[in-house]
């Protein structure tokens, strides 16, 4: 493992301030990373993402390999020169994806066949590949092809799943240090929903030595109890000295909870998803913008941000743009809601830093308890 890639900086209870050491720059943690799937945030460009201080985003494997491919981002010096994005890249697998496409793909030992959801075309993803594929990009940070199974899988299925799961991630760990790469390497937690299947799975990924650890397949459909209920106890199982990241999460609260229990990193599309939707986030709760009581509301979208939309614009130009389908809106309620994001975890280290962390993560679960949107 790359002893150098995490400094962990103080505790309050579980909750955990840290640093991650890329070649693209320091990341503090907690943090969110905004998704790129395909090399670009939605609506948002790269200088907006510098405004809005955004240290690293998420790009996907299997995206960026099936368009515009993998080779020809090597050839154009990988993700960051072809986007111009400074920052650091986080590549997920693609595994996500792929398992999602249950009637396009094929599962074996060797890896996952699939048909391109593009054209139809046919490909596999093996530990090895995925890995070759992520270097192509130039990721900073790589992830292990890993199978996530479906809520309500049974134990049989989800611990077969499992065990595979680890097989694949020692190939690509082997993979990895074929490469003799400098970035860093995380493995992915899976075991379904059971707490035996999650505990021996980490048991396995920690024989291996990552640079950190995913807890994946969670957010797929079950109840919000049961995520935090796994999450609590996963994470603890999880070493210290690397970085932790809950995979695909989520809501406000969903994210408090997540630090609550040592999570250190977290993506979602939620937040721009959500503002192409006109859903907005505040430090006051959530205000759909579509709705007509914003109609002549010439107040900010939220007095307590300093993002570019609240400073400019008023509710009512924001309704108005979106009532009328202008892809403006697109990009101002975006840049908020990402804002809103970033400055979400600052404010969780912040008061980590200065021990008053529980009390900060009663005021977001309290402005935020009837937030029960789609998480991933």
């Amino acid at each position: 493992m790359n002893t150098q890639f995490f400094t962990l900086e103080h505790q309050d209870g579980n909750a955990r301030a840290g640093i991650v050491h890329t070649a693209h720059g320091d990341i503090p943690t907690p943090i969110f990373m905004p998704v790129g799937t395909v090399g670009s945030v939605k609506a948002i460009a790269p200088d907006d993402l510098a405004a809005i201080g955004a240290p690293i985003i998420l790009g996907n494997t299997y995206h960026l390999y099936l368009r515009p491919g993998d080779h020809l981002i090597k050839r154009r010096g990988g993700l960051h020169a072809f986007t111009a994005f400074p920052g650091a890249f986080l590549t997920d697998s693609g595994g996500f994806q792929i398992f999602s496409l249950s009637s396009l793909r094929k599962l074996t030992e060797e890896g996952v066949s699939f048909r391109s959801h593009i054209d139809g075309s046919s490909h596999i993803f093996t530990p090895e590949n995925v890995v070759a594929i992520q270097d192509n990009l130039q990721s900073d940070i790589t992830m292990v092809l890993d199978e996530c199974v479906p809520y309500g899988a049974d134990y049989a299925y989800t611990e077969a799943s499992m065990e595979r799961t680890c097989r694949w991630a020692k190939r690509a760990r082997l993979a990895f240090e074929a490469l003799e790469s400098k970035n860093a390497l995380f493995g992915i937690v899976q075991g379904g929903f059971f707490h035996d299947l999650r505990a021996r799975c980490v048991e396995q990924l920690l024989a291996m030595d990552f640079s950190g650890y995913a807890i994946g397949g969670v957010s797929v459909g079950e109840p919000k109890d049961v995520m935090e209920e796994f999450v609590e106890k996963t994470a603890p199982l999880l070493p210290v000295a690397a970085p932790r990241y809950l995979m695909g999460v989520g809501t406000p609260v969903d994210i408090v909870h997540g630090i609550a229990n040592g999570i250190d990193m977290f993506d979602c599309v939620m937040p721009t998803r959500n503002a192409r939707n006109g859903t907005l986030f505040t430090s006051l709760g959530k205000i759909s913008i579509k709705r007509k009581e914003y109609e002549e509301d010439d107040s900010p979208l939220d007095p307590n941000c300093s993002c570019y939309t609240c400073r400019t614009f008023s509710k009512s130009y924001l309704r108005h743009l979106f009532t009328s389908h202008e892809l403006l809106s697109h990009r101002l309620t975006s840049i908020h809601n990402l804002t809103y994001y970033l400055t979400l975890v600052r404010q969780a280290r912040e008061a980590i830093l200065a021990h008053r962390f529980a009390a900060f993560a009663q005021q977001i679960r309290s402005l935020y308890a009837d937030c029960v949107m789609e998480s991933a």
